[in-house]
């Protein structure tokens, strides 16, 4: 069995953090005034939440194999559960909706059943309809919609992990590039090339930002944060990096490529350095990786390039570091405890599909950015909809 080349890195990523800590204390500032200092608890919640990302894949595939569609003994209950709950929700949704009079009375005009996943009313109607529901009916509705979408997101990430492995898609390919020069170049920048569009969507779409918000969630900046890693990312859709098996590129390729860059992006997480010269105009250093951790409205969902930084100088996402970074979430969560870092937004995702009433807030609640599930619980606040039911977590917003 192989090691993975970013495991053997760790003493690499410990002698790194010395020397780091060595020279903030040969160059000491006023306490506070710098955000790359190491404080304890901070950095012990990085090396855990680390940690807990290398354990983590092992207990989910234990857990996720069972209920894999086509592979799992447990595959048919959990898309049981899945469509029960569905069914169960959308019933409480029609009642709710007839209690506001969003529905006709049967045979009185000719109603298109297609409009039933839009706002037929306004919020203030479905919070008006919520308040005439028994309470236990309003739980129950809650309750199935998370269910739903919970057993859903399981289903459909169990099925899409184990359909897109590097092995499997490579027997179905007539190419093969061979382990040279070449084909490594090809690897390396083929997965940058991927990289680039996964980390970006992970700020764009609020199931991937629900796992990837842990790395923002300190508001320091040292080589420690580089190791605070999600724990859930078998739970998410990415554009396959195991597309490029499809072209020939060998597994193992594969495995190197994603290790080179995860090693290269330790790196950047560092205020030490400021400036490594005319290569900024080329990879993604220091400077351009502060931008990308800063909550600065202007630094917001920035410089998402790994290795290159010029997928984001062609694909409009570039920012120059200028004005003092301000690291964290646009709204921190203000906690050390690892199982807050690791599910505070998932939490506040699911708390957002409970409270909604229709079918297109669920899943833009899922689908859609950060900022528009801000914007859209503010609106349910304001119709009185939001305020039945728990408050999202802080964290709810993107960094």
């Amino acid at each position: 069995m192989k090691l993975d080349l970013t495991v053997l890195a760790i003493p690499a990523y410990v002698g790194a953090m010395a020397a780091e800590y060595a020279w903030q204390r040969k160059h000491p500032v006023e306490p506070g005034t710098r955000a790359g200092d190491y404080e304890f608890k901070d950095t012990m919640a990085s090396l855990t939440m680390g940690l807990g990302s290398l354990v983590a894949p092992l207990v989910l595939k234990r857990l996720q194999d069972p209920v894999t569609p086509g592979r799992g003994k447990y595959a048919k209950v959990l898309m049981g559960t899945a469509l029960a709950a569905g069914v169960a929700t959308t019933a409480i949704d029609l009642i709710r909706r007839h209690r506001a009079g969003g529905l006709p009375d049967p045979g009185t005009v000719d109603w298109d059943p297609r409009d039933l996943g839009a706002a037929v009313d306004s919020d203030r109607g479905a919070a008006s309809a919520d308040a005439s529901l028994p309470p236990v009916l309003q739980r129950v509705g809650a309750g199935a919609a998370v269910a739903a979408v919970a057993s859903t997101v399981v289903t459909v990430s169990s099925l899409w992990g184990a359909e897109t492995t590097g092995r499997a898609l490579f027997r179905r390919s007539p190419l093969d590039l061979g382990s040279g020069a070449a084909a490594t170049a090809v690897a390396i920048m083929g997965w940058d090339f991927i990289y680039y569009w996964n980390h970006r969507l992970d700020h764009e779409v609020r199931w991937l930002w629900a796992m990837h918000v842990v790395h923002h969630s300190s508001e320091r900046y040292n080589l420690s944060t580089a190791l605070r890693q999600p724990v859930a990312e078998s739970l998410v859709l990415y554009v396959p990096y195991s597309l490029m098996a499809l072209a020939g590129v060998r597994p193992e390729l594969l495995e190197k490529a994603r290790a080179l860059n995860l090693i290269y992006q330790f790196f950047v997480h560092t205020e030490a350095v400021k400036s490594i010269g005319w290569l900024e105009r080329y990879l993604n250093t220091p400077s351009h990786h502060r931008v990308h951790h800063g909550s600065n409205s202007e630094y917001l969902d920035r410089n998402h390039g790994s290795i290159l930084i010029l997928w984001d100088k062609l694909f409009g996402t570039f920012e120059k570091e200028d004005a003092r970074v301000v690291y964290g979430l646009t709204k921190n969560i203000n906690s050390y405890n690892p199982a807050t870092i690791a599910t505070h937004e998932w939490g506040a995702l699911f708390a957002d599909v409970a409270r909604s009433t229709s079918w297109r807030d669920r899943a833009s609640f899922l689908v859609r950015g950060p900022g528009w599930a801000h914007d859209r619980r503010l609106e349910q606040l304001a119709a009185g909809v939001a305020d039945r039911l728990p408050a999202a977590s802080a964290g709810a917003t993107a960094a």
